[in-house]
């Protein structure tokens, strides 16, 4: 994954393993930290190499992390989520829409570039 502090000047294209990437890993580093699975950073996640296994990562990683959120019920939801400090009083729930916020944004530039790539060339006017 093209990740690097401080950020790469110019900063790389993101492809669409980008995108699955990071919000694979995002998943991860939210199950390790709140649902039971091992700690992961950036720089301990092991990527897929192919596109089978990323999608094959996102779907255990998410299938996770849903399961998780439904059984922190509705207690669980407005228990403060205590990092990052800025947010330190916001409850968890608003963590996990902003993930929602991630995937739906990810996952519509996925669909896009992937419809563009299948229909490159197609339209030879």
């Amino acid at each position: 994954m093209d990740y690097a502090e401080p950020p790469h000047d110019p900063e790389p294209v993101t492809t669409i393993a980008w995108r699955l990437a990071h919000l694979i890993g995002g998943y991860a580093s939210t199950n390790g930290k709140r649902f039971g699975r091992t700690p992961t950073t950036v720089s301990t996640f092991e990527y897929a190499g192919t596109a089978r296994e990323a999608l094959d990562q996102l779907d255990d990683q998410y299938n996770h992390w849903l399961t998780g959120v439904r059984n922190l019920g509705t207690s669980g939801l407005t228990e403060p989520q205590g990092e990052p400090p800025a947010f330190a009083h916001a409850p968890v729930a608003k963590l996990f829409l902003y993930s929602n916020v991630e995937l739906i944004h990810h996952g519509a530039e996925i669909s896009l570039l992937r419809d563009l790539y299948l229909h490159k060339g197609l339209d030879q006017r």
